[in-house]
């Protein structure tokens, strides 16, 4: 009797088709992160539309992050019916069309509904595409989500600066995100016919929301201290240089690029480490070298010098998503979501609490309290044992 051929080999018994599977995955995450970077690029530009107050804009901005934590019931049960697969293609395509529909949203209400459909979308695609890669990984044996993580963060400057070139041209971001959808609606598809992957639905739990229990659990925590340092680092650093040092306003950006392409950087060669010195050393050392590095912008004496500090806040930060999500996606898509909503929590509660803190005792405590922040990443990690 002869034995069947599962589907996914049948697909690479053509030659050309076997070359692009494995680039499926990074087109994937890079598509992921040009889409992220569009949308931050173009904020600016839809506060101005809809005519909304700063104080309002940090509603409008956490409404994602409300939509990612809301987001559970949604990608488990996608997950479970679907597989990994199909929820990425849906999810990815529904994220394109909540893009267009942020970017011609008239009024504050309807950019709110449409940013929170945003978190929704983002965070189920999210899910669906670590899930891929954390299965790819348990099957080949070989370490990848670093590198699949540097190459999000490479879409999303992409995007950014994109963003940054379409408002130079005085173009719309409506018009922006239509022109773009279609070509990353084409390669979203592409990029999915040729994925090696499953199609077989997972077993999840079907709750409203999960919050990981025992070892999980400090995943979990760790990855949502570490969704609270990113994302304060994101909304805050320009702020700091800018307030605290005078710099100007072609300067000030320049702390979250700094902070971000050492991040790139050091993912890109993340995985080799891991393969040499584990996930647990590598998290735990590059958390303390995170905090130096903010600590370090705390304490310079001007602008440039604590660039320098970001810089090396993002090179000891960089590695603690691909490892917290490659260690929840080896327990199964369940552990993922749930570990991954923890973490997107962190991302609605960091730049608000961040934001207090500057009001009541000022910037330099505020980035000191991100340090600390990092600090906590690295105590937690050391006592984690699914960090390996």
């Amino acid at each position: 009797m002869q034995t069947p051929v599962p589907a996914t080999s049948t697909v690479s018994r053509n030659p050309a088709i076997a070359l692009v599977q494995p680039h499926a995955l990074p087109i994937l995450f890079t598509l992921f992160g040009v889409i992220m970077g569009s949308w931050a690029g173009r904020i600016p530009a839809m506060a101005e539309r809809v005519h909304v107050s700063h104080s309002a804009l940090s509603m409008v901005l956490l409404c994602g992050g409300l939509g990612a934590v809301l987001s559970y019931p949604i990608s488990s049960r996608m997950m479970g019916s679907l597989g990994a697969r199909k929820t990425l293609l849906f999810s990815g395509l529904a994220l394109l069309c909540v893009l267009i529909a942020i970017g011609v949203a008239p009024t504050v209400p309807l950019l709110m509904m449409a940013v929170l459909s945003l978190g929704i979308t983002a965070s189920t695609f999210d899910v669906a595409i670590n899930s891929a890669a954390t299965s790819r990984e348990t099957r080949t044996g070989k370490s990848e989500l670093s590198k699949l993580h540097g190459l999000g963060c490479a879409g999303g400057l992409a995007g950014a600066t994109l963003g940054s070139l379409m408002a130079s041209l005085h173009i719309m971001p409506g018009t922006h995100f239509l022109m773009l959808a279609g070509p990353l609606a084409a390669l979203l598809y592409f990029a999915y016919t040729m994925l090696d992957a499953d199609d077989a639905p997972a077993t999840v739990e079907k709750k409203s929301f999960s919050l990981p229990r025992g070892p999980l659990l400090f995943l979990g925590l760790i990855g949502f201290l570490g969704s609270m340092a990113e994302g304060s680092i994101a909304d805050w650093s320009g702020v700091f240089l800018k307030e605290h040092f005078g710099a100007s306003d072609g300067l000030a950006p320049l702390a979250l690029s700094a902070f971000s392409v050492m991040m790139l950087l050091a993912r890109l060669v993340g995985d080799k480490l891991k393969a040499r010195y584990g996930a647990r050393p590598l998290v735990t050392s590059g958390a303390m070298l995170g905090a130096a590095g903010l600590m370090f912008a705390v304490l310079s004496p001007n602008a440039y010098f604590a660039l320098f500090g970001f810089a090396v806040a993002g090179l000891g930060l960089s590695l603690v998503f691909p490892f917290v999500f490659s260690a929840a996606g080896a327990q199964g898509p369940a552990a993922l979501a749930g570990v991954a909503t923890m973490a997107y929590s962190g991302s609605l509660m960091g730049p608000p609490v961040l934001g207090a803190i500057a009001q009541g005792l000022g910037m330099q405590i505020a980035i000191a309290y991100v340090g600390g922040l990092a600090a906590l990443i690295a105590f937690v990690a050391s006592r984690s044992q699914m960090l390996k």
